[in-house]
């Protein structure tokens, strides 16, 4: 893949983006969880710059085993930008829960949370007429790494066209703090839990081959010519594959001439 971007115009184009669609709907504000991690960063300086730093809302979630390193970065953020935020603890909703279901592994607790904060945001986008913004970037959503209605759900996402590769460039040129850029990444689901550790592999090693795989329609024979491993391109095949699911609307029973996401598809702004 190419190995830098213009940054400029992305900056440009991605600030536009968030704009036009709040504004589009009749909003001006946007809501946003702040984790202290790259990617939320990145999306509260570009939403800041669109839409002014007086109309972005940032929810720092944190559970009783996140890293107080995360909450410190979204901090840091969050008083650099000069956002709205607020500090919402949300240990007490999921134990609840899990009081219930002591058996539940570390998946289940995992995909718990990301939802559990989802639902905070879109209290949050009542409480001040605020769009979700979303945090995913493409890496992840082409991955499936990631919770359905969870941390995927968004009601628009201006990084989700941009592999984490890209994230960290543009990050250097929005003047995401170095801490942050340089940090590993990291759901902060559990104590010590990392993305490339989880997942087996770099964002960087990954990024090329989703490049040749998915923008410019590889083979698998051009993949493995390329010099990608058959090991390595199955895998990430399968994962791309298995999560598409992830990224379309819940599948509808086709009963009538015009049934949604499949004849009866618009943009957002339909109908004005």
């Amino acid at each position: 893949m190419d190995s830098r971007v213009n940054t400029k115009l992305l900056r440009k184009v991605l600030v536009g983006f968030i704009r036009e669609e709040v504004e589009k709907v009749g909003l001006r504000k946007g809501v946003l969880g702040l984790s202290g991690g790259i990617d939320s960063a990145l999306v509260a300086f570009l939403a800041a710059e669109a839409l002014g730093p007086e109309n972005v809302y940032a929810c720092i979630m944190p559970y009783r085993t996140s890293n107080p390193e995360s909450e410190a970065h979204a901090l840091l953020v969050a008083e650099q930008l000069g956002l709205n935020y607020r500090v919402i603890e949300i240990t007490s909703m999921v134990d609840a829960y899990f009081e219930l279901f002591p058996e539940a592994d570390q998946m289940r607790r995992g995909n718990k949370m990301a939802r559990e904060r989802m639902t905070v945001l879109y209290d949050h986008s009542a409480a001040f007429s605020a769009l979700v913004l979303g945090t995913s970037n493409k890496t992840e959503l082409l991955l499936g790494y990631g919770t359905l209605y969870g941390d995927m759900a968004s009601a628009l996402n201006p990084i989700g066209d941009i592999y984490k590769s890209h994230v960290w460039q543009l990050s250097q040129e929005m003047g995401v703090p170095e801490v942050v850029i340089r940090k590993k990444p990291s759901a902060d689901l559990w104590a010590g839990q990392t993305d490339e550790q989880e997942l087996g592999f770099t964002y960087r090693e990954v990024d090329e081959l989703l490049y040749h795989m998915v923008d410019l329609r590889f083979s698998r024979a051009e993949l493995v010519a390329k010099g990608f491993a058959p090991a390595f391109i199955d895998l990430i095949y399968g994962k791309v594959q298995n999560s598409h699911f992830k990224r379309r609307l819940p599948v509808i029973a086709k009963v009538s001439n015009r049934t949604i996401d499949r004849d009866f598809r618009y943009s957002r702004d339909w109908g004005k």
